[in-house]
């Protein structure tokens, strides 16, 4: 069976446009979360990630020129404007045609174009934005992909279903090429739900740490171009290797108390890759910040016999992105390996969860060949996928 190659990546986030942008900010310890005050999202202030309003705006009307196409001033949503950007800086320079029968779509997020719900929104588009595959058709007719893209909206392990499903399909042979992006933005509904459970902390999220209070929530988008053939610029390549999903069915909105199902999805996605524990070189952990998030991750490593391997959570630095988290920190985790480095977990300090673990506190240089990204989410969901170089 043929490996599965990452060609290019983008990512936007509120540390930047570009995949180079966001690790910059990264490896100066620059973090993208703020305290908003906008009564349109809250009516208390709150720590949010937010994108660029202004720069998303400029960067997106360069591209009726760019692209030479008529894009009359509000035609697109917020969403789907992180979605063509981060796919057409994606694509750019990469021998994947959108309008080749053997290029695949995929679409994560978990709530798509939801702000469409406000008052504010609703004479600026029909309702019919609000279905996510109407959000697909729209990306789909943008780049004019002949595919009917495949829409996954799986909580927030959306993103690694993303790719495994996407790696899976080119695997099969049916397929040479896939393009896959996932985002999810800020939103009154979303804050609203989040502060319900009292789970958004009032300063920056702490992933692991035991002054954590609580996620902080954030917006962005990632994409990645899959493909069976390595191409040509990137030296060492990357691959998919392995993925698995789980359900713990334990609760609508809390995880498993023991672990064992995250475990079960990373003993799977490591088989399949043919590793061993050792072999990997770090785990960027989903890391909420909540309390159960975090204990359960810890168990869930503790079983797996990973807890030796350095680990990070990328949420300390641009949030919790929802349907974009999966993707965002994949890339980040991916250009890890690309550049031999180890970034630290932001807002971490001293370990506060049951079981000790590895959690990385400051740039290291050091040969990662492998690498395991996880998640969870509500419903009990569980997902695992390794990334290797050859």
């Amino acid at each position: 069976m043929k490996p599965v190659y990452i060609l290019n990546d983008n990512i936007i986030s509120s540390l930047g446009f570009t995949t180079t942008e966001n690790l910059a900010a990264i490896e100066k310890g620059t973090i993208g979360i703020r305290l908003v005050d906008d009564p349109d999202l809250y009516p208390a202030p709150v720590q949010l990630s937010r994108v660029d309003s202004d720069e998303l705006n400029k960067r997106f009307s360069a591209l009726p020129e760019l692209l030479k196409k008529n894009i009359p001033p509000g035609s697109f949503t917020r969403l789907e404007k992180f979605m063509i950007l981060s796919i057409h800086e994606a694509l750019a320079g990469q021998p994947v045609a959108p309008g080749d029968p053997r290029t695949l779509l995929v679409i994560s997020t978990t709530k798509g174009n939801i702000n469409l719900l406000e008052a504010r929104y609703q004479s600026s588009f029909s309702h019919k934005r609000l279905y996510l595959w109407e959000l697909g058709r729209i990306i789909q007719q943008f780049f004019g992909f002949i595919n009917l893209p495949l829409i996954i909206s799986n909580a927030c392990i959306s993103g690694i279903v993303a790719l495994m499903t996407a790696s899976r399909f080119l695997k099969s042979g049916g397929w040479d090429h896939a393009v896959v992006t996932g985002g999810d933005i800020n939103s009154e509904f979303v804050i609203a739900g989040f502060q319900s459970f009292q789970a958004i902390s009032p300063s920056p999220c702490k992933p692991f740490d035991v002054n954590r209070t609580g996620l902080s929530l954030g917006e962005g988008c990632g994409t990645m171009i899959l493909s069976v053939e390595p191409g040509k610029e990137r030296n060492p390549h990357i691959t998919i290797t392995g993925a698995a999903t789980t359900n713990d069915a334990n609760h609508i909105s809390g995880p498993s108390r023991t672990g064992q199902e995250l475990a079960d999805a990373i003993g799977l996605a490591i088989r399949e890759a043919s590793l061993t524990s050792e072999e990997i070189g770090f785990i960027s952990a989903h890391g909420t910040a909540t309390s159960f998030n975090d204990e359960m991750e810890s168990k869930a490593f503790e079983l797996a016999e990973l807890t030796q391997v350095p680990v990070n959570s990328f949420k300390g630095y641009w949030g919790h992105t929802l349907g974009a988290a999966g993707m965002i920190e994949s890339i980040a985790s991916v250009w890890s390996m690309k550049e031999n480095v180890l970034y630290p977990s932001a807002g971490f300090d001293t370990i506060g969860v049951p079981v000790p673990l590895n959690v990385i506190k400051s740039v290291t240089k050091r040969p990662v060949n492998a690498c395991l990204k996880t998640a969870s989410g509500f419903g009990g969901c569980n997902a695992a996928i390794t990334f290797q170089k050859i």
